[in-house]
């Protein structure tokens, strides 16, 4: 097989596994990312200019709120990344788990060390310029399913990553990358027709955060854990058990 065959098979499989499990998917999505858009969009009501900045309590007060939306932001993020892990990667002859099942196996801690540290370093990269940031993206993108899926801590789940994407560096960033990419700029176009149709208001922020990440987030989450599991059967000739579809109670 071709290099660009096997890159049209890995999107042909995650595009499988995103319309077998999206009732799953949505769902999930839905109950994580309603309440996250709603945050997202306050933070955006925030007028900094109107704000008396010379004020400590203001200047604490408005660099706790901020402090909280972007935490639980990220905790949303992880919450998800997390679950599309574990649904994908459960037991054979195991129901799916439950979203209350889920919550209590997300690895909490470690997730948010990772989501942090991977955050930093990508940005360091982007910072020395845009080579060094796509690098950092690429070769540790996967280090969010590896602590679900291999129950690593984050700083061995990001080794980890690396070393599963040194040697297949282009197909992971054929992958990764583009939807990325696209995955933006549709974000963008949904955010832009959402505020044209009801302005800028509280409710159009939040209808454009909300929809964008419910539909647009699984994508890349389920496109993470397909490119985990299968280079770790590469490597090593096994690999846990990956669900494309639901399996049934």
């Amino acid at each position: 097989m071709s290099f660009g065959q096997r890159v049209a098979a890995l999107y042909s499989d995650i595009w499988r596994t995103y319309r077998a499990w999206m009732p799953t998917l949505l769902t999930l999505a839905v109950v994580v990312f309603v309440p996250l858009g709603l945050l997202d969009a306050l933070s955006f009501q925030v007028d900094a200019e109107s704000l008396d900045l010379t004020s400590g309590v203001e200047v604490a007060a408005l660099m706790l709120a901020v402090g909280a939306v972007t935490m639980t932001g990220l905790l949303g993020e992880i919450f998800f990344s997390g679950a599309i892990a574990i649904s994908l990667t459960h037991p054979h002859g195991q129901q799916p788990p439950g979203l209350r099942e889920i919550a209590g196996r997300i690895k909490y801690g470690r997730l948010v060390v990772v989501d942090v540290g991977f955050v930093a370093i990508v940005a360091l990269g982007l910072l020395l310029g845009l080579v060094p940031g796509v690098l950092a993206f690429v070769f540790l993108g996967l280090a969010g399913p590896i602590v679900e899926i291999e129950e690593r801590s984050a700083a061995t789940a990001l080794h980890r990553s690396f070393q599963l994407v040194r040697g297949s560096f282009w197909l992971v960033f054929w992958v990764l990358v583009p939807i990325e990419i696209v995955g933006d700029a549709i974000g963008g176009g949904l955010a832009a027709l959402v505020h044209h149709e009801l302005g800028d208001t509280l409710l159009a922020a939040w209808l454009a955060e909300a929809v964008a990440n419910i539909f647009l987030s699984p994508i890349f989450a389920v496109a993470a854990v397909l490119l985990t599991v299968k280079l770790i059967a590469a490597k090593e000739s096994t690999a846990p058990p990956l669900h494309t579809i639901p399996v049934p109670a």
